[in-house]
């Protein structure tokens, strides 16, 4: 979402990472949302799809679901639930072995195992 708001700094970082960038549905979903409630709908939602396609956008998956299950169980019994669409996020980044760029920290911090980034200068 920063790289659409133009944060300059985030946008380095994404040119200056080695490593493969990706999205999930869920986020995919987020920013389609976020445009069609937006001021300038059309206009915004043709840039929420030039980026989509720009990069790829990771799908639910069985082994995602069950990680989806175990973690959202975990969490439960702690107390400590999140989001849904954030459990979706960290499972499907889980799966993948990726690491989580995300300026919500706090919340996936909760997932045991999640590799995660914060390219947002404080």
């Amino acid at each position: 979402m920063e790289i659409l708001r133009g944060n300059r700094a985030v946008i380095a970082q994404r040119e200056a990472t080695l490593d493969a960038i990706a999205t999930t549905w869920i986020t995919a979903a987020e920013l389609a949302f976020g445009a069609a409630k937006s001021l300038h709908p059309e206009r915004n939602q043709n840039r929420v799809i030039a980026f989509l396609h720009s990069l790829p956008v990771i799908e639910m998956n069985m082994l995602a679901a069950e990680r989806f299950g175990a973690i959202k169980a975990q969490l439960e019994r702690s107390g400590q639930l999140i989001a849904d669409a954030d459990l979706w996020i960290a499972s499907i980044s889980l799966v993948h072995g990726a690491v989580l760029v995300t300026g919500n920290r706090r919340h996936y911090e909760r997932v045991a195992g999640l590799m995660l980034e914060n390219w947002i200068p404080r």
